[in-house]
C-alpha cells in the first residue's frame, strides 16, 4: 500500500469522532494501524478509551463508514485490541490541548 493511500485513509478516519470525548480517534492515538492488502480488504488495528467501552459498535460502524467512501477498500475489518494499551501519551498535542490534558 502507498504511503499517499494510507494517508488518505488515516484522514478519512479523522472523521471519526469519540462521542465521549468529542476528539476524532486518531488524534487520540486509538488507531494503531490500518492496512490494505491487494484484494481490497482493509484491516483497522485500533483500541477504546476503556475496556467494556458501551459506545464501542458506534464507533466500528462510523470507522466503516469513513472509510466506505475509498474506490480503493472493498472489505473492512476492524479488530479492537487492547495489547498495547491506551494511555494519554498516545495522543497528539492537538487532542491533548483540547482535552487540557499537560504536555
Amino acid at each position: 500500500m502507498d504511503e499517499a493511500l494510507k494517508e488518505n485513509m488515516m484522514g478519512a478516519l479523522e472523521n471519526v469522532i469519540d462521542p465521549e470525548l468529542g476528539i476524532d480517534i486518531v488524534n487520540l492515538g486509538l488507531v494503531y494501524d490500518v492496512d490494505l492488502n491487494d484484494e481490497g480488504v482493509c484491516n483497522v488495528t485500533m483500541t477504546l478509551t476503556a475496556m467494556g467501552c458501551p459506545l464501542a459498535a458506534h464507533i466500528e460502524q462510523d470507522v466503516r463508514r469513513a472509510l466506505s467512501d475509498i474506490p480503493e477498500i472493498k472489505e473492512i475489518n476492524v479488530e479492537i485490541v487492547w495489547n498495547p494499551p491506551w494511555g494519554k501519551e498516545r495522543m497528539s498535542r492537538y487532542a491533548k490541548i483540547a482535552l487540557g490534558i499537560p504536555d
